[in-house]
Formats: C-alpha cells, structure tokens, sequence
C-alpha cells in the first residue's frame, strides 16, 4: 500500500523490463496469506488497518507495476497476468484469471458465469485455466502425462479450450501435465484436430477481437457479456449462465456437459484401459470412445434478433430453444444478423501476415455496422490519436455494403488492401465479390 514499497517493487522488476519482458505474471495478489490470525486483520498499512483495505491490494500493487513502466517507456504496452482483481483493475492493463480450479466439469461449468459476474463489475479483461489447474486424477502415477490420452480428461480438455476461445485471454495453463497441443495425439487425431480446430478459430477471429478490445478501451465496452445485457427485455435469457455474447455478434454456447465419458474421475489400469477403479464396477473405454458420434446439445436464441448458425448458416429466429447437433469438435456458435464479420487469415502468430486481404462476412436479415479498428499492435501511440477506423455498413433493404471513408493514420498502416465481401444466406454463402480499397469511400451490391 505503501509508495515507497512499490518503488521498491520495481526497483527489482526494473532489471527484467530491461531484457524486454513482453508481460508480468503477477501472481498470488491477494494476498496470498498463509497462517492467518484474525488479528492480523488490524495490521496497520499505509492506508489504514488491513481490515479497511484489504480487498484493494492487487489494485495498488498491480497499478504499481503499471504506473512504473508507464514511466520509464510507452514503447511497450503494459500487459499484466494477475491472480486477484478489484474494482477499476482494467485500468493497468492487466487480465485476471479465476485461480487454481480443479480439473471437473463442476468446475468447467462454474467458469462461466464467474467470468460474467466478473465483466459485470466493470471489468472486462478474464480468463481461466484451460483444462483446468489441477488434473493428477486423470493420470496413471503423479506427472506421468497419461492424462493427455485419458479420453475423459481429453474431452474436458477441448470443451474447456473451446469455452476459452471466446474469453479475453486465451491461455491454456496448469499443472500436473505438460499441455502442448502435440501431447493428445498428432494430426489426423480427433482430439489433436478438435484443439487445433479451436486455436486456428482464435487466431481467424483476431481482427474481430482486436477491434472488440477498441471498443472496450474506448467505448466502455466488454468481450463476454451476459444476455440479458444486449436482450434487457428478453426475461428467458435473464437468468442463463451457460451461454454469452461475444463481442456484439457473436452467441456463444460451450459444451459443459460429458457427452462421451463419464464425468467421474477414473484411474488408468495399464493392463485393461481406463476404469472406475471401484470394487464391482469397471468401465472399459480405452481406444473405444468414438469422439465423432453425434450428439446434441440445447442453446437458447435470444429474442430480438434471428441468428445464423455459424458452422452451417443455417438461420433461426430468437426467441426460442433449438438443439444444436455436435461432435467432439463442436462448438455452439451463432452469428446475429446484421452482423459484419472480418476475418484474418490462417496464422501461427498474430502478426505473421498483414491484413490486406481480410475476408468481410455480411449476415443479412437486419440492419448493422462494424468498425474494424487498426493501429502498430503495440506502443501506446494510439491515445495520440495514431491508429485508423474504418466503418461498414450493411443497408438491409438495398443489400448494399458501404465501406466508409477510413478515419486516421499511423506508422505502417496499410493504404491499399483487398476486402473479400462474403454474403451469407440461409444454409450457404455466395461467391466472394472483392472490393479493393485505398481508403475512400465503396459501396457494393450483393
């Protein structure tokens, strides 16, 4: 609470700044208070007595750490990993993840609406540990790593890697095994493709996140929403803590049932599979669980809008339950219409390949707008006003796009690109029209 043991604080962190740290991992800001007494609640602090302040340390000693960099450079965006969070954290550029949860479908299904509650107090930068902190049940002996080919723990893990697509951050993390996607298998696998499937989504939806996080930072905006904050009249979605908004056009319905395998913790036994490991019952599932077998699961459509589903275009009207049919490599995912969706290509990295030909999918049905926001991807240059915008605008009626006039400038931005306009219909698509653009005003039919 003290400045003066901030300073300190950074006096030590300062040396690894200097090797150009990309991001802190500040973890344990609860503090992390071991053998408590209750009289420890009356230690004095900067501030006042423990008791008065206690919830608002990872306030101070993150915005410490924030306040110092932000001193010393603005070349490098200040990003934070943080254990705990209090009210205004946003501010200092820091993500907060829900801590050490176990590896279970409770604790799977308890995420989401611990992430929503958490964006409902203002701040909007979560996460979670995907798969789960701690899964030693899954394996055979403690470290072995034969929880990444427990068919129980790999469904768990790629339903949970699939919810943690369409949260904030997107970090897979815990202990017990090590979690590199080439530990489940190799490609051509179920489960290797399911995780892959959803990695390869993220980075496709980055232009869409990234001009989420715009909208965050400076329309007060949030990337997770709760239902009844786009649809207040809708009373069927008030309650539903399943499901989410993803930035304004995304519906976002994870799987956080088991659909394949119990969701019982079992043991290995190395000589006849996967099993309860209880006296009179055994389950064999070793190499017999077939991931690709369908199933369904319902999601609720909220009124006010119609929505498309987005693995098959299929359309629906809001206002009803519908049962989504689903695999292991499945995620529940509807497109609102009117919705204008930007499209990154297929990389390894974020910025492995420019965006100038970025793919634009317009959902008709309704009227809408998006604003695909650009700047250096880093530095703070853009609260200097040096980054651009650039509006689209979807005329229902007219089934005309309008690409505005872009709207500022910044080192390296592109002044000529391509946009590969997709009109999406009932069940299909049409052929891509591709619209060049060099930063004035474009209108096109579809």
């Amino acid at each position: 609470y003290s400045p003066e043991a901030r300073d300190i604080y950074w006096k030590h962190l300062s040396r690894l700044h200097d090797y150009d740290m990309d991001g802190w991992w500040m973890d344990s800001t609860e503090p992390d208070h071991l053998d408590f007494k209750p009289e420890d609640l009356d230690t004095k602090t900067y501030l006042g007595s423990f008791r008065k302040v206690r919830n608002a340390y990872p306030l101070l000693t993150v915005g410490g750490v924030y306040d110092h960099q932000r001193a010393k450079t603005d070349d490098k965006r200040v990003f934070i990993l943080t254990r705990s969070g209090y009210v205004g954290q946003q501010r200092y550029g820091c993500n907060v993840w829900t801590g050490d949860v176990n590896s279970t479908w409770d604790m799977l299904r308890k995420q989401i609406p611990a992430l929503l509650n958490f964006t409902l107090t203002g701040n909007p930068n979560c996460n979670s540990d995907i798969g789960g902190f701690f899964c030693s049940g899954y394996n055979l002996r403690n470290g072995d790593n034969s929880a990444t080919k427990n068919p129980l723990f790999q469904e768990l893990f790629v339903r949970w890697m699939q919810f943690g697509t369409f949260t904030p951050m997107m970090r897979s993390h815990g202990a017990d095994i090590m979690r590199e996607i080439y530990y489940f298998g190799q490609k051509g696998d179920v489960i290797y493709d399911a995780i892959e499937d959803a990695i390869r989504l993220r980075y496709s939806l980055l232009p869409y996140i990234y001009s989420t996080s715009w909208q965050v930072s400076n329309d007060d905006k949030s990337f997770m929403r709760a239902l009844m904050m786009d649809f207040p009249n809708d009373k069927k979605g008030w309650n539903i803590g399943d499901q989410y908004m993803f930035g304004d056009n995304l519906l976002v319905a994870p799987v956080v049932n088991a659909q394949y395998t119990p969701e019982k913790v079992m043991k290995i036994d190395e000589n006849t599979g996967w099993n309860r490991n209880q006296a009179g019952s055994s389950e064999n599932t070793k190499g017999n669980v077939n991931f690709m077998e369908q199933h369904s699961t319902d999601v609720y459509l909220p009124a006010g809008a119609s929505w498309y589903d987005y693995w098959t275009n299929e359309r629906y009207k809001g206002g009803q339950t519908i049962s989504k049919p689903t695999t292991i490599k499945t995620i529940p995912l509807y497109v609102k219409a009117g919705s204008i969706m930007p499209m990154g290509p297929d990389v390894q990295y974020a910025t492995e390949k420019p965006w100038d030909n970025l793919t634009v999918r317009v959902y008709p049905g309704a009227n809408g707008e998006f604003t695909l926001y650009e700047d250096e991807f880093d530095n703070y240059n853009y609260e200097k006003g040096q980054y651009s915008t650039i509006k689209f605008i979807w005329n229902d009626k007219s089934r005309t796009l309008t690409i505005d006039d872009r709207k500022g400038t910044y080192p390296g931005m592109l002044k000529n690109r391509n946009f590969n306009v997709v009109l999406m219909s009932n069940g299909g698509s049409a052929s891509p029209v591709t619209v060049p653009y060099d930063g004035s005003k474009k209108s096109v039919k579809l």
